[in-house]
């Protein structure tokens, strides 16, 4: 559905985006992560044909945006941070007019028009004008317009910035409903909203691609901490697992209520790796019977965090390649 190869955009002398590569297939659901000024924008707008690439294609349902602007154009719907609304507008005559600019045909756009509005749940202020709404409403009215006219692709850059809590719950589970039709990308810096809502993960640095995985793939593979429960003297475990190499730091957990004798301990390696063939392996030499051992995964935000460090240019995603 979206193809981008080789990605460069510079402003000038200053670097935008760099060598960036990845797809997104039919149907996907995919977060565009990244720090303020990390180039998120500039790659969504490129996607959208709002300005050329420096270099590099980009393919939207098999259209190349640059050589074909209108066909691939027909294939999106874009919400930017700021919804493009005319405010002294009505909701629907708004929306007729967006619909009539984006070439949807005279006798479809009223079908068109009400159909979105019923998706974004606005039918019922269809005759207000546009500034009296809420901010909330507002975001709907810009959802409506990205989908105006029934694209295969929804770009939408920062959808629940500055809503409330009530906002943000309806406008996600408003995005969830219409992924079951659209491919959706989706920047936000709410982490917690991406996890809830996407299905994979893109994350940028310094305009340059750092991953592309699966949200269940990078919070299980990041994770550098390891659970232990052993039937042992707890300092005595202490002592002896923490003189192991490859060992940044060890703890002592809580007990939980069934542990009986048994301790608690948290294991974080010094690097990203399996270490649990390392601690089968110390602990039976040091008659520590294992009753539990298992990967403690990170969360979101930690794996966002280390892989957006001053590092994070070492890392790369599934089949992806950072020559940089």
């Amino acid at each position: 559905m979206i193809e981008v190869k080789n990605l460069t955009k510079y402003y000038g002398s200053k670097m935008g985006v760099e060598d960036v590569s990845f797809t997104i297939e039919k149907g996907e659901i995919v977060g565009l992560l990244g720090p303020n000024g990390a180039g998120k924008s500039t790659i969504m707008k490129m996607i959208n044909g709002y300005f050329p690439p420096t270099s590099g294609t980009i393919t939207v349902g098999g259209y190349d945006v640059v050589e074909n602007p209108r066909e691939a154009a027909a294939c999106i719907g874009f919400l930017p941070e700021i919804p493009p609304l005319y405010v002294e507008m009505p909701v629907e005559d708004f929306l007729m007019f967006i619909a009539k600019i984006r070439g949807v045909p005279r006798a479809e756009r009223k079908d068109h028009v009400a159909h979105v509005m019923e998706l974004a749940n606005i039918t019922h202020v269809h005759d207000r004008l546009i500034k009296n709404l809420s901010k909330g409403y507002r975001q709907r009215v810009g959802l409506a317009q990205a989908l105006v006219n029934l694209p295969e692709v929804l770009i939408l850059d920062e959808p629940t910035v500055g809503l409330d809590p009530k906002q943000i719950t309806e406008v996600r589970d408003l995005i969830k409903e219409l992924s079951k039709e659209h491919t959706v990308i989706l920047s936000s810096h709410i982490l917690s909203e991406v996890n809830a809502i996407c299905e994979k993960i893109i994350i940028i640095n310094r305009g340059r691609l750092v991953t592309v995985d699966s949200v269940e793939h990078l919070e299980r593979g990041t994770g550098r901490s390891m659970l232990l429960r052993v039937k042992a003297d707890p300092q005595r475990a202490l002592e002896l697992l923490g003189r192991m190499p490859g060992i940044e730091s060890i703890q002592r957990l809580p007990a939980q209520p069934g542990d009986g004798d048994s301790v608690r301990i948290s294991v974080l390696a010094a690097e990203d790796g399996d270490m649990a063939e390392e601690l089968f392996h110390a602990c039976a030499v040091h008659d520590m019977p294992i009753l539990e051992m298992r990967r403690l995964d990170a969360s979101l935000e930690e794996v966002f965090l280390t892989l957006t460090a001053d590092n994070a240019a070492a890392h790369t995603g599934q089949g992806e390649k950072e020559d940089a």
